[in-house]
């Protein structure tokens, strides 16, 4: 039976910020689709692309994380959606939503990611 790669959407407004995510994560070998704001996201959420994980800076320009993630939830109910924010300390977060403080490691991201999908720790 083949292996089922988790498909992560990345949404940052920092070009240089969201490239080292996505190259951490197709390195931990998740597929990765990423877009640069809250609009770009939405079109990638509304399409019929399979998304396991929504990962999201919560400070958007055009839209704040948490605006993307009930916009995300009222397509996709049961998306796991992970907020990530240097104010990660004062973010709280509904059922099924994690935060991850910035900045993080590579290990804390995948711990992180591996737990909201259930995946078993190697």
């Amino acid at each position: 039976m083949p292996v089922t790669v988790p498909t992560l959407l990345v949404v940052e407004d920092d070009a240089i910020v969201r490239m080292l995510i996505v190259d951490v994560l197709e390195e931990l070998a998740f597929k990765v689709l990423e877009a640069d704001s809250g609009e770009a996201a939405l079109v990638i959420i509304n399409s019929e692309h399979p998304l396991d994980l929504l990962i999201t800076d919560y400070g958007l320009p055009d839209m704040t994380g948490r605006e993307l993630a009930d916009q995300a939830r009222q397509v996709r109910a049961s998306l796991p959606i992970l907020f990530a924010s240097g104010y990660a300390e004062n973010i709280e977060v509904p059922e099924g939503m994690s935060v991850i403080g910035k900045p993080f490691s590579i290990d804390q991201l995948r711990d992180k990611i591996r737990d909201m999908l259930g995946l078993a720790q190697s």
